[in-house]
């Protein structure tokens, strides 16, 4: 029998990361940029909290951490490090106007290294005999649940048993949706997007909405990377863990059809589909396991086909997506 009962909580647990690197990535990509370092920024996200994690859990007892504190180092320091990466983005393909494909490219190597060389650092101070880092005392406060989830039976079980980031990454989601669709300013980032030259005729800074866009999107990804490690993976920091959940999160922003809402039950999906080999019994033939692990990537080919055969515009990428803009083209 399969167990919906511990498939829906998982599912929703791995989908949060896709989730909010999704959600930021649309952000991103509005704007004209088309981030293709997100699986780094999630990265280095990641790897930073996990170092303020560190720190403050080795420089205080377990049992006299505050949990502000607790909670409140690694996510300070996880969005300083995304928004630097988002920073380092713009000032090359924004300011310097470097090819976009080839700079986030660039980025996601770069921010695998980081992430790999700070962590393997910090397995080394530990003296640890497996290549792993726990910071279990951390991630009891990212996972604490509502106390009285426990006695709501399966609904507590399925809605309730959650740490705080995974509420607010459908949060953040929604309120994305509405800034892009609601308010003058995500007029103006989707005007951008689209035509930056007629947005700049009228007046919008350009320059500015597309580091706002891209630097606020970075954060929003980078705290998908801190929620891996310190929720889903109980504080468990391992090299090379976190497999291609940044590509997928790019996959997601084409399955949505770049709409922040829509990335709520479709990273939920995603979530069940990437982990669905394991609750379907498929013995010791691992070829079928194979193929379950393959339905992530075919469910999205077989999207971007359907997107690219659709003639809607509101379907469509943002018309100046992944170019530069030259004003004195204008």
């Amino acid at each position: 029998m399969f167990d919906f009962l511990a498939f829906i909580p998982r599912a929703v647990s791995q989908s949060v990361p896709l989730m909010l690197g999704s959600t930021g990535e649309t952000l991103t990509q509005k704007s004209g940029n088309l981030n293709l370092g997100l699986p780094g920024v999630m990265y280095v996200g990641a790897i930073c909290g996990v170092i303020g994690a560190f720190f403050y859990e080795q420089s205080t007892p377990a049992e006299e951490m505050n949990a502000l504190l607790a909670v409140g180092i690694p996510m300070v320091c996880c969005l300083a490090a995304s928004l630097l990466m988002g920073l380092l983005y713009c000032f090359l393909t924004v300011t310097l106007r470097a090819n976009q494909n080839v700079t986030g490219l660039a980025m996601t190597t770069f921010g695998v290294g980081f992430g790999n060389f700070f962590g393997g650092s910090l397995i080394k101070l530990t003296d640890s005999e497996i290549p792993s880092l726990a910071l279990t005392a951390t991630s009891s406060f990212f996972k604490a649940r509502l106390p009285f989830a426990g006695s709501l039976g399966a609904v507590g079980e399925i809605v309730l048993s959650y740490g705080f980031l995974a509420y607010l990454a459908v949060v953040i989601c929604i309120a994305a949706s509405y800034f892009l669709k609601r308010t003058r300013p995500g007029l103006n980032l989707r005007a951008v997007g689209e035509d930056p030259a007629t947005a700049d005729a009228a007046g919008i800074n350009v320059t500015g909405y597309k580091y706002k866009a891209t630097c606020i999107g970075c954060m929003i990804a980078g705290l998908g990377g801190l929620y891996y490690v310190m929720d889903y993976s109980s504080g468990i920091w391992a090299n090379d863990a976190f497999g291609d959940r940044g590509w997928l999160a790019i996959a997601l922003v084409i399955f949505t059809m770049w709409r922040p809402a829509v990335s709520i039950p479709a990273s939920i999906l995603f979530g069940g589909l990437y982990i669905l080999y394991i609750f379907i019994p498929t013995g010791t033939n691992l070829a079928v396991k194979e193929l379950y692990k393959m339905l992530p990537y075919l469910v999205t080919i077989v999207v971007l086909i359907a997107v690219s055969l659709k003639k809607s515009r509101e379907n469509q990428p943002p018309a100046h997506l992944g170019l530069s803009y030259f004003r004195e083209e204008r």
